[in-house]
């Protein structure tokens, strides 16, 4: 089984920072990439960004590209999202994402997740 654990959320002031980290344990396993997810109170959620561990392509979201920045360990077992200029609209519980092996991206989205973390919430005071 693998565990993907979250850390870093937080309450913050609109305009701050936040950090997320997001490390793999359990047996080893080989995904197509890692990457965030977030659920706002009351909304579905939504793909934030991803790393491709082939080639290393980023991808973001239109809603935080600019703000936030996705990167990763050398194992390949950790990704980071660093949030800046943070907005009250992006409070939500954050979700880290992986695949086993068979994740793809489509039209900018990271799809076949089939792993994910407990969640790590982050709010965004206005």
């Amino acid at each position: 089984q693998v565990q993907l654990v979250e850390s870093g959320g937080g309450l913050v002031q609109a305009g701050g920072s936040l950090r997320l980290s997001c490390t793999a344990s359990g047996r080893t396993f080989s995904s197509y990439a890692m990457g965030w997810f977030r659920q706002a109170p009351g909304k579905e959620r939504e793909f934030v960004a991803a790393v491709s561990w082939k080639g290393g392509s980023t991808y973001y979201a239109r809603s935080v590209k600019g703000r936030f920045t996705i990167s990763s360990g050398n194992a390949k077992d950790t990704v980071y999202l660093q949030m800046n200029s943070l907005k009250p609209e992006d409070t939500a519980v954050y979700y880290c994402a992986a695949d086993d092996g068979l994740g793809y991206f489509s039209l900018g989205q990271y799809y076949g997740v089939n792993y994910w973390g407990k969640g790590a919430l982050v709010t965004v005071s206005s």
